[in-house]
């Protein structure tokens, strides 16, 4: 699908994928909810990650992620944690709020070296960018640079890291500067690409409120997971709320997706 500046690529060969479109646009490559394991991603200018990095929340299987991110060939790669990623969020450290409730904690040890490693100079140096709640600039190879914005954050189910309660999550979202031109998040908006098995529309209605608001007009592409079932993505074409119009990406590859290809015009 495309228009006169995004061209999105979901399904697509992957022995042969489609070429760079040229110096004039830059490529976006979106993956979500790895959960430890190693897929085949194209190339291009910018690798985006809208967490689940890891498969049950240990700094080992963390590891194993970064590790594989870092062979990647995209020189600039911006990653997010999500509800698995039990080692990044300090409340799943032993004494930690939640470790507490759910009778299981990371060791303080691991929980450290988790979150050091996510902000280490190595990292750094590979052209990886780990935000929680946080904004960066990123440079492309052309030089273009563009403003991104990344939240580990999910609606509450069950057990799990950065979670928080179903209509108590304004405060969050109220967090994304309206200069964001690209989003992270790990939850789904509600209503674009949320639906689970069951039919259940699991998204979150404070940040579809704040996608839709006046100051995000500039986010060109919001990239998430976390329902596996509901890999895809949506091009709203431009319009006077969206100028430049908007790409959604549900990016999770659990249940057997690729890479999503965004490829946006300078």
């Amino acid at each position: 699908m495309s228009s006169s500046s995004a061209t999105v690529y979901v399904k697509y060969n992957s022995e042969d994928p489609p070429p760079h479109p040229g110096p004039s646009w830059t490529r976006f490559v979106c993956i979500s909810d790895t959960h430890s394991h190693v897929y085949k991603v194209p190339p291009g200018d910018v690798l985006l990650h809208a967490g689940d990095l890891s498969a049950g929340g240990a700094f080992k299987r963390l590891k194993v992620t970064l590790d594989w991110l870092k062979t990647l060939p995209h020189p600039v790669k911006v990653l997010i944690a999500g509800n698995h990623d039990l080692c990044l969020d300090e409340d799943w450290q032993e004494g930690g709020y939640w470790a507490n409730r759910a009778g299981g904690a990371i060791r303080t040890k691991d929980a450290i070296a988790a979150r050091r490693l996510v902000r280490s100079e190595a990292l750094r140096n590979a052209g990886m960018h780990y935000l929680e709640y946080e904004s960066t600039e990123i440079t492309t190879p052309v030089g273009r640079t563009r403003k991104v914005y990344g939240s580990p954050a999910a609606p509450r189910y069950s057990w799990g890291a950065f979670q928080y309660d179903y209509n108590a999550s304004g405060e969050i979202y109220s967090r994304i500067p309206e200069e964001t031109e690209i989003l992270l998040t790990h939850t789904p908006p509600y209503g674009i690409l949320n639906q689970t098995r069951k039919g259940t529309a699991a998204g979150c209605k404070d940040l579809a409120r704040r996608l839709a608001s006046d100051d995000l007009r500039p986010c060109r592409l919001h990239v998430f997971g976390h329902i596996h079932e509901s890999h895809g993505a949506v091009l709203h074409e431009e319009s006077a709320e969206l100028p430049c119009g908007r790409v959604s990406v549900n990016a999770a590859l659990a249940y057997g997706g690729q890479g999503v290809i965004v490829d946006l015009k300078n």
